[in-house]
C-alpha cells in the first residue's frame, strides 16, 4: 500500500503564480483539515488576512471568484455601487438644502430659531 503524503494536491511550497485552482486547493486542504491555516500561511508565505479573503471569495463565488480579474471586477462592482449610492445621497441632500435654503431667502414660514439652527441667517 502506497500512502500519498499529506501534501498531495497541494501546490507546491515555492509557489509564486498563484492561479484559482490552487488557491482553491489550499483552501480546500485546510476546511477539510488537511493542513491547518497555520501551516499554510507558513509554507506559502501568506497572510491570515490574504488566506481568509481567498476563503471568502471561494465561499462567495467559487473558484471563478479566486480569479484575479473576478477579484476585481467583484470588488469594482461592490465600491462602484456604494460610489453611486453615497453620490445619488448626496445629491439630494444637496437638493434639499438648496430648496430649504432658497425657501428660507424668499420669506418662507420658518422662524429665525429655524434659520439660525440651519445655519442661515436672516
Amino acid at each position: 500500500m502506497v500512502r500519498k503524503p499529506r501534501s498531495a494536491g497541494l501546490p507546491a511550497a515555492n509557489t509564486k503564480r498563484w492561479g484559482a485552482r490552487r488557491k482553491a486547493a489550499v483552501v480546500a486542504a485546510v476546511q477539510c483539515g488537511r493542513i491547518t491555516l497555520e501551516e499554510a500561511c507558513r509554507r506559502y508565505e501568506l497572510s491570515e488576512e490574504e488566506f481568509l479573503s481567498w476563503r471568502r471569495a471561494f465561499e462567495t463565488y467559487g473558484v471563478a471568484g479566486l480569479r484575479v480579474s473576478a477579484l476585481q471586477r467583484y470588488r469594482g462592482d461592490r465600491s462602484s455601487r456604494l460610489a453611486r449610492t453615497i453620490s445619488a445621497a448626496a445629491a439630494t441632500a444637496q437638493q434639499q438644502t438648496s430648496a430649504a435654503v432658497e425657501g428660507e431667502l424668499q420669506g418662507s414660514s420658518v422662524s429665525s430659531p429655524q434659520r439660525a439652527a440651519k445655519g442661515v441667517i436672516a
